[in-house]
């Protein structure tokens, strides 16, 4: 291989691990050689990353999106400041757009830093350089909303904004194809309806995708094809510990918006057992009493899943009947069909529910101000990273905002996790805390998403080993066209078979 780096090293030997894994003469020869193939592992996906993260870095751009003084004044009109995490965001999306290269950058945010509106900024800029945007979301209820969001934001700065969803009726969905051909429509938000055959865009000059994790590189890829080698942001709201973003974002410039908006309060947040439910049946009382709202989040839809789960069906309707006879309970549930789940938020969103009882369902992107508590049963069922996404819904207006995690368990060690949950608020510590416990095969809830199946590398034992393997790849990756050298194409026939096989999982 070219010139000195840790792979030569690390390269001698392979037969003898693979032998030393299964046959070892002591723990220290079978580390030795774990670490040894922990290396191999994390060297083939690094190279991959690093030959696409180079493409992307070598990739001209057909057209260049200057920052538009209309963006300077579109900022200075909001009714709130800007963070500095937004402004630094805002300033390397447009000094990329701006480059002469395609861009293919990651917003990092904690939930309720203000990523939207960074998208927004990015969106607006691309429209004023007489190119559309896509906003892609992973739900029609993140869609609808966000189409709400950006047309309030933007409706009345002239941009077109226009919702293509998959509950469109066939007329709908035609008229809406047409104004995205033509161009009429500049800012187009959607769902995976923006990947279908049928749409075609006028002039697609920036790709954005809310919530990254939830979409295939290939779905990411299909909508930047629908375009001239258009921009790409992707945005996320699961804080990634620095160890996972190395291997799930190493292909993107990543941008972090690590503070809050002023006036957001931090969410308090309890652990509490099933001895104290007629003192937080009480509390809920308290907060609707005072014109706020309630979500009551449970594991299981409905009641015989599993043994002493809450459900979301049967729950509720203890609740309506029983507990809280006086109060308006609403439910909604991922089993429902997509027009009865966007009538149960749209009806909690305008205040005809005082307590939601939900699945996870309302993980991702429901915004509610009005709702000061969440109360989330069998907590101990959930990772620290998705109670963390399900406290996030609440603490979005001005009023102190609670989250009461409902947990019987007897297990010291759940207990220690939920309680340092109660302990931060921090997004990040939290995550590296899941990462920890869980490891990175759940860490998503599903491999589905763009991970390493990793055979034997350990995200949190082998960091050195991929610090080594990251600058190996960079020592063979000096260009895009690095892998195409003829002593280098075992090497990369070995990446592109790596490739295919991410691929074919995120399909």
């Amino acid at each position: 291989q070219r010139g000195p780096c840790p792979m030569r090293r690390a390269v001698t030997g392979l037969p003898h691990a693979v032998r030393a894994m299964h046959f070892p003469e002591s723990m220290d020869q079978f580390e030795a050689a774990r670490k040894r193939l922990a290396f191999n592992e994390l060297f083939l996906f690094s190279l991959a990353l690093a030959e696409k993260k180079a493409h992307h870095s070598a990739e001209r751009s057909h057209f260049v999106i200057e920052a538009h003084p209309e963006v300077a004044a579109l900022v200075e009109k909001l009714p709130f400041q800007l963070t500095e995490g937004q402004k630094a965001a805002v300033h390397d999306i447009a000094a990329d757009m701006g480059s002469g290269f395609v861009m293919n950058r990651l917003v990092q945010g904690d939930v309720g830093s203000g990523k939207t509106m960074v998208a927004a900024a990015a969106c607006f800029c691309a429209v004023r350089n007489g190119k559309q945007a896509a906003f892609m979301a992973p739900t029609e209820i993140l869609a609808e909303q966000h189409e709400k969001t950006l047309s309030a934001l933007l409706g009345p700065l002239g941009v077109h904004v226009l919702l293509l969803t998959g509950a469109k009726t066939p007329a709908q969905k035609r008229a809406a194809r047409e104004k995205i051909a033509s161009g009429e429509a500049q800012l187009i938000v959607g769902t995976h309806a923006l990947i279908s055959t049928g749409v075609e865009f006028h002039a697609l000059g920036l790709v954005v995708a809310d919530e990254q994790h939830r979409f295939g590189v290939a779905q990411r890829t299909r909508l930047t094809e629908k375009g001239d080698a258009p921009h790409l942001l992707v945005m996320s709201a699961t804080p990634i510990p620095r160890t996972l973003a190395l291997i799930a974002y190493g292909d993107l410039d990543v941008s972090v918006i690590a503070e809050l908006p002023p006036g957001r309060r931090p969410v308090e947040t309890f652990l509490v057992s099933e001895a104290l439910r007629e003192r937080l049946n009480g509390f809920i009382r308290k907060q609707c009493a005072g014109g706020h709202q309630v979500y009551v989040v449970c594991p299981a839809v409905e009641d015989g899943e599993e043994n002493a789960m809450k459900s979301a069906e049967g729950w509720a309707q203890t609740l309506r009947d029983e507990t809280f006879p006086e109060l308006r309970v609403g439910l909604v549930h991922g089993r429902m069909k997509s027009a009865e789940k966007d009538a149960a938020l749209s009806a909690f969103r305008a205040g005809d529910y005082d307590i939601l009882v939900a699945t996870t369902v309302v993980e991702v992107g429901v915004d509610v101000p009005n709702a000061t508590l969440m109360v989330i049963e069998n907590a101990e069922r959930f990772g620290l990273s998705q109670l963390h996404q399900l406290r996030g819904r609440v603490g979005r207006g001005s009023a102190q905002s609670y989250c009461v995690l409902v947990s019987g368990t007897k297990n010291e060690e759940t207990k220690k996790r939920l309680q340092a949950l109660c302990k931060t608020t921090d997004g990040f510590k939290i995550a590296e805390q899941d990462l920890a416990l869980r490891g990175p095969g759940d860490f998503f809830g599903s491999r589905q998403h763009g991970l390493p199946l990793l055979k034997v590398a350990s995200l949190q034992m082998d960091l050195e080993t991929l610090r080594d393997a990251q600058q190996a790849a960079a020592a063979v990756i000096q260009t895009a066209d690095s892998l195409n050298a003829p002593e280098l194409a075992p090497l990369k026939a070995r990446v592109e078979a790596l490739f295919t096989r991410q691929e074919v999982s995120l399909n």
